[in-house]
């Protein structure tokens, strides 16, 4: 399932309190899919570490009061307000030793940990890698399997573009994904790469890329975050992009701008026009938009409405998709 499919699925799941657990490979995002859900729905998110944990720490410690019996005290990491609203995520989970894992039993099922109770408005969650990942992982007894509802994760990138576009991740990372969409998570347990392409791992280059290190250490440190394949291909696409026309001057001629035929080249172009996309820009952007190949015209359409979703009510986007009906947008 793609990111996408997955938050329906636990948006789904939260108003019934069933439980869920996300499988994925390392670096895809199924933690951050558990914050997006609780920032829309204004609902707390406790993250726990599950392989942190030791199973005392669950249930807690003992003491004795005056009644003489043994009681516990609770740990201070779990929600205990009854009016408080939110999602507890126990992360990692798959990587959390047998005895961790079993003692998660009644919280997951019963939704409480000996004398604590969850509150009601809690819901409780779970991800971690598989065992084909090679990432460390205990295989989770079958009678806390059977206590989930299992979702498998997989990248995809129009997902991933969809979620780039509205977090400020430069455009030129965006386009050079578009261009080379296998890289956005290329993953091999069978390999010991230190460093390896993720949709974790672009972000990350991201930001270094927006500081605007020396060209003299761009290479190395680049490598260090998405190895040095990725890295290789992505400078070379840099190279392109910066020496494309300015989108500005394309805009403003837009029946005479030349169109490039190098797929390369066209990608970044269409990258840098949708970063411009706006109510004002848009008669510009379709009509350069109609000389292009179909199916860049489509990539370019699809990218300007998602950094500018005003621009559906436009004039010129509603005759774009006219002619272009067959296009499913």
């Amino acid at each position: 399932m793609k990111a996408s499919q997955i938050k329906k699925s636990i948006e789904t799941l939260i108003p019934i309190k069933k439980p869920a657990f996300i499988w994925g490979a390392p670096g895809i995002g199924k933690s951050d899919i558990m914050r997006q859900i609780a920032e829309e729905q204004k609902l707390e998110l406790i993250d726990v570490r599950a392989i942190l944990l030791d199973p005392v720490d669950l249930r807690g410690l003992p003491y004795v009061n005056g009644d003489k019996k043994a009681h516990w005290c609770p740990p201070d990491f779990l929600p205990y307000d009854p009016e408080s609203r939110g999602i507890l995520l126990l992360d990692e989970l798959s990587s959390a030793p047998p005895m961790v894992q079993a003692a998660c039993y009644q919280l997951v099922l019963d939704r409480k940990l000996g004398e604590s109770r969850l509150p009601d408005g809690w819901a409780v969650f779970a991800a971690g890698n598989r065992e084909t990942d090679k990432a460390v992982v205990h295989r989770m007894p079958s009678a806390l399997a059977n206590r989930f509802t299992h979702l498998n994760m997989e990248a995809d990138l129009e997902d991933w573009v969809s979620w780039a576009l509205s977090h400020n991740i430069p455009i030129e990372i965006v386009a050079f994904l578009r261009f080379r969409p296998e890289l956005l998570h290329n993953f091999d347990p069978k390999k010991n790469d230190k460093a390896f392409p993720t949709p974790r791992s672009w972000e990350v280059l991201s930001a270094v890329y927006g500081q605007n290190p020396d060209p003299d250490i761009q290479y190395e440190l680049y490598s260090g975050i998405v190895g040095e394949g990725a890295t290789a291909e992505l400078m070379g696409f840099l190279k392109i992009f910066r020496s494309l026309p300015n989108p500005d001057l394309v805009l403003m001629n837009p029946d005479q701008a030349d169109v490039p035929t190098d797929p390369a080249t066209l990608y970044a172009l269409c990258g840098a026009l949708s970063n411009k996309a706006s109510e004002q820009t848009a008669e510009r952007l379709f009509k350069y938009s109609h000389r292009l190949p179909p199916e860049f015209s489509v990539l370019l359409a699809r990218d300007s409405v998602r950094k500018c979703k005003a621009i559906v009510n436009t004039r010129p986007y509603i005759e774009w998709v006219s002619k272009n009906s067959n296009v499913l947008i």
